[in-house]
């Protein structure tokens, strides 16, 4: 449509960047998981076994160097489209997301440079995913009226966090005919929202006249980076220890990347156009808001994680299915989840713009954690109808925070404000997605550590196993558990060999390999540490909760009473208002 038929129709605008950012996000989460379900296809494609101990690095890096970039890159770039402006780096995303889809899908390499060529892809994507994602909310926000923001952030909101649900789904079903159909499938999207997105999109926002803070950028990105690869190093063996936490080169990256940091947030506090703007902390909504969202996105990321071992380990083998089916099958089974939040996301987006974001949020988390202290309960085993109920209430609680929580944070702020506003956010979920996979997974591990090599070394005894093998396997990393149960396989197959190799019976062999024997004797250490792991999630769900309850009334900044309030207060250029202006521009 033409700018001036836009412009004639400012109504019919807002409609148009909502299904534009949404299908931006939507791709961008999709991808964000598509490659969990699909990564044994994949590694299978390109002939190698991710399971390796060599192996290993690649098998994390695919998982979370997406993440990691997104994390890292979100923040610098939502404060460029306050500078530069929204639209421009919202277009350059898409089309940067699309070239990667297509290089990662026409992957020339086998064995460990396969690997690589994927591994520095899914990065250069993840900076087009890191565009996306700084800029849609602000976007939206630019685009709708204070009384309609809710619902547009709910759907965009649900496209989001139910994106990356929709991609297991996905990704089990396209890793059955071909690996490479699980990165074509975004070319397509990718390629009408490059053009839809140049073509329709207007950047109306309000521009920041500042300059790029190129100290706060290269300080933050390399402080994030090196506390989140000591994440994906310290969940990797280490010598004869499961995990690598004391390896020095853990350390020096926890190190390096605390110290940057550190030096990152005195540049901040003294730099006249921060990149990331710690005044903007000083608005109670947007401050219980902001911690509120890490919280439930470290709780949600373990979730996930956590039932898909939970299913492709444990419970589906129990029921009858193939290893190789298992990891489609779990996306199926979630749907309850995905489900929940496609009602709860946009209806409670549209109750918050009426009645304000603490009551939903606050309850959308207290529901949320409520629904890990049910999990607990059930047994490994379980009935699928309450295993279905309860993970449905996790979506329902997950919905219902989510969208008010985001409104409430984008209405609290400046206009020239709101990119870097929206990136702080994204950071806080991509940040926590990386997070959850570390704590909780170390977790977990210690769980397993504690209890399953008694557990694994009398049952192979007791099939015949001889006692030097059984001792051998049992002292194996509990980490290649954790990943086989996560990738669908049965890990026994592996360790053993053959029935020849491992001197049992063609009886026992059968036995030792089927759907039964290893779901059964990690189901008693895996019980044993989802404790630990759901206890740790409901914690966070309290804490969020309490956060949320404290943001105050319902909150949007009005930039003409700002600028009267920094006149009176004197707080100087690129200050914001603080609880003054809270409890004065309140709008019911």
């Amino acid at each position: 449509m033409p700018a001036g038929a836009l412009l004639a129709h400012p109504d019919r605008y807002k409609w148009i960047a909502l299904t534009n950012t949404t299908l931006g996000i939507f791709m961008a989460t999709i991808n964000s998981s598509i490659i969990l379900i699909s990564l044994p296809a994949i590694f299978k494609g390109i002939g190698i076994n991710p399971l390796s101990p060599g192996n290993v690095g690649y098998l994390l890096w695919l998982l979370q160097g997406y993440l990691l970039v997104t994390a890292v890159l979100v923040i610098s770039l939502g404060r460029l489209g306050d500078i530069m402006g929204r639209v421009r780096i919202f277009n350059v995303g898409f089309a940067v997301f699309s070239v990667a889809s297509i290089a990662l899908a026409l992957d020339p390499l086998r064995g460990g440079p396969g690997a690589m060529w994927l591994v520095l892809i899914r990065l250069v994507q993840g900076v087009g995913g890191a565009m996306l994602f700084a800029n849609s909310s602000a976007i939206l926000v630019d685009a709708f009226p204070p009384e309609q923001r809710g619902l547009a952030m709910g759907i965009n909101q649900v496209a989001a966090i139910g994106g990356s649900f929709v991609g297991l789904i996905l990704g089990g079903l396209l890793s059955i005919g071909d690996w490479r159909l699980v990165f074509w499938v975004s070319v397509p999207f990718g390629l009408i929202g490059t053009f839809w997105s140049y073509h329709s999109l207007r950047d109306n926002g309000v521009r920041a006249q500042a300059r790029i803070d190129w100290w706060g950028n290269l300080t933050f990105a390399l402080g994030l980076t090196s506390l989140l690869a000591t994440i994906v190093y310290g969940i990797q063996p280490y010598g004869s220890s499961s995990m690598g936490w004391t390896s020095p080169r853990v350390l020096a990256f926890g190190a390096v990347g605390l110290i940057l940091l550190g030096v990152f947030f005195v540049i901040e506090l003294r730099v006249a156009s921060p990149m990331f703007n710690l005044r903007l902390f000083k608005i109670r909504a947007f401050s219980t808001g902001s911690i509120a969202g890490l919280l439930a996105a470290i709780a949600r990321g373990g979730l996930q994680f956590m039932l898909i071992i939970w299913l492709q380990g444990l419970w589906l083998p129990l029921h009858g299915y193939a290893y190789s089916a298992t990891p489609l099958w779990a996306g199926i089974y979630l749907l309850p989840l995905t489900l929940g939040f496609l009602v709860a996301g946009p209806l409670s987006g549209y109750l918050s713009d009426r009645h304000g974001a603490r009551i939903l949020s606050t309850s959308g988390l207290l529901i949320f954690g409520g629904s890990f202290l049910g999990l607990l309960a059930i047994p490994t085993d379980f009935p699928y109808w309450t295993f279905a109920l309860l993970v449905a209430l996790n979506g329902v609680g997950g919905g219902m925070f989510s969208a008010p929580n985001t409104t409430a944070i984008m209405n609290s702020v400046p206009a020239d404000q709101r990119g870097g506003a929206a990136g702080i956010q994204a950071a806080f979920m991509n940040s926590g997605m990386v997070l959850s996979i570390g704590l909780f997974f170390s977790l977990m591990i210690v769980g397993l550590s504690n209890s399953l090599p008694a557990s694994l070394r009398a049952g192979l005894l007791a099939h015949g196993v001889s006692v030097d093998m059984a001792n051998g396997i049992a002292h194996l990393p509990a980490v290649a558990t954790l990943f086989s149960s996560f990738l669908g396989y049965n890990p026994l197959g592996t360790l053993l060999h053959s029935a020849s190799a491992a001197h049992v019976s063609a009886a026992q062999w059968a036995a030792l390999t089927g759907k039964r024997f290893f779901p059964s004797l990690i189901e008693s250490p895996f019980h044993h540490g989802l404790y630990i792991v759901f206890g740790m999630a409901v914690a966070m769900s309290v804490i969020g909760a309490l956060a949320s309850a404290l943001r105050g009334k319902r909150f949007v900044f009005q930039e003409h009473t700002a600028a009267e309030r920094l006149e009176e207060l004197d707080l100087g250029a690129g200050a914001v208002p603080g609880e003054l202006a809270i409890e004065t521009d309140v709008v019911r």
